[in-house]
């Protein structure tokens, strides 16, 4: 029996590895080919580019991994039962749930490395992507400068640029400055350009003016010049004084309070969400088991049973994202997250422990051969 459970295993996880690494790679492809244009037009360095790329994988891979466990159970047993093995291993005497002990197994796998994922790997991709991404914004400015566009550099500076050549210099410069609350500037300039300096980047204009409105006395002062140097280093936005998000935060200072409760909301709500993670893969390895096993065999074809599982995974996919979209809204919609999750489980596992197939599965389906 237990070399039995050693050869389905190793199908189906030869497979789950395969389709994780398959749809991981090509889903991190399609995303990484938007920083190219950070390479070939705004002369960021390929180390920072690929750095960027390598913290993103994570997330595919938290994503791919329990659809990759569903379409490796359903393969598999597919065709353990299109080849009559599954029939020969029922006739042995293996019950319901010893022929799905497999499935199980791989299952468990895929949620111990879903809640490393949660609780470590993720937070860490994140707090390192945000961290890059400010040392990227500070040191490397103008590859975030993109013409057309208002580019937000920090929360209280935003630089539009309406013309931008190969080599960096900009035309038709406006940029609102606000980091002093008591003394907003905006600056109006024809052509200028980004400077990478030791102390940080700095925008060289050229043919402008200069606005600075005092809230305090409500006076508007304007001055022109015809060169003029702007610091843009936004240290505001440092990783020491920023306040981390709840994705890039680990699972014990999800438990720490905060001082606002909207801020206490989304703590809460990414800490169920990444405690649920783990149960997904669960959910995707019972679906086709309770599609495929309960019931006779029939090895002219599963087909009517491959479509049910099929559409049983969108429909909780579907569920499960408009759960997610629902609690981060209100914390009243969290049961639904655990309602989503545990119902499938419990279905699951009835119907293994039954030993009975869906009925409009069994009442519809020809005779064996």
């Amino acid at each position: 029996m237990q070399s039995l459970t050693r050869y389905v295993l190793k199908q189906t996880l030869m497979l789950t590895l395969a389709f994780t690494l398959v749809f991981s790679a090509a889903v991190w492809l399609v995303q990484s080919l938007r920083l190219i244009d950070l390479i070939v037009n705004r002369g960021l360095s390929l180390a920072i580019v690929l750095h960027l790329a390598l913290l993103i994988f994570p997330r595919f891979v938290e994503v791919v991994l329990p659809i990759a466990i569903f379409l490796a159970v359903l393969f598999s047993y597919n065709r353990l039962i299109s080849e009559s093995e599954l029939v020969v291993m029922r006739t042995a005497g293996l019950s319901q749930i010893s022929l799905a002990r497999p499935a199980l197994i791989l299952a468990g796998f895929g949620a111990l490395l879903l809640l490393v994922l949660a609780a470590y790997l993720l937070p860490f991709a994140n707090r390192e992507f945000k961290d890059l991404q400010f040392e990227v914004r500070n040191r490397y400015a103008s590859a975030l400068i993109q013409e057309g566009v208002f580019n937000t550099l920090s929360d209280r500076l935003t630089v539009y640029v309406r013309t931008r050549d190969r080599r960096g210099e900009l035309g038709g410069l406006l940029i609102q400055d606000s980091r002093d609350p008591k003394k907003p500037v905006t600056i109006f300039a024809e052509r200028g350009a980004i400077v990478n300096t030791p102390a940080g980047p700095r925008v060289l204009m050229v043919n402008g003016t200069r606005q600075e409105y005092r809230i305090d006395s409500g006076k508007l002062s304007v001055a022109t010049f015809d060169s003029y140097t702007l610091d843009v280093n936004s240290t505001v936005d440092a990783p020491i004084a920023r306040m981390r998000e709840p994705e890039e935060l680990y699972l014990n200072e999800l438990l720490v309070p905060s001082d606002t409760p909207e801020r206490d909301a989304a703590l809460a709500n990414e800490l169920h969400q990444r405690l649920l993670a783990p149960f997904s893969a669960l959910v995707f390895a019972l679906i086709p088991l309770a599609c495929l096993l309960p019931g006779d065999f029939n090895r002219r074809g599963q087909g009517r049973r491959i479509l049910a599982a099929i559409c049983i995974a969108v429909a909780f996919e579907i569920f499960d994202l408009g759960g997610r979209n629902l609690a981060a809204r209100s914390a009243a919609a969290l049961p639904l997250l655990y309602f989503g999750t545990i119902l499938p489980i419990a279905v699951g596992f009835w119907l293994l422990m039954r030993d009975r197939g869906w009925p409009w599965l069994r009442r519809h389906a020809p005779a064996a051969g």
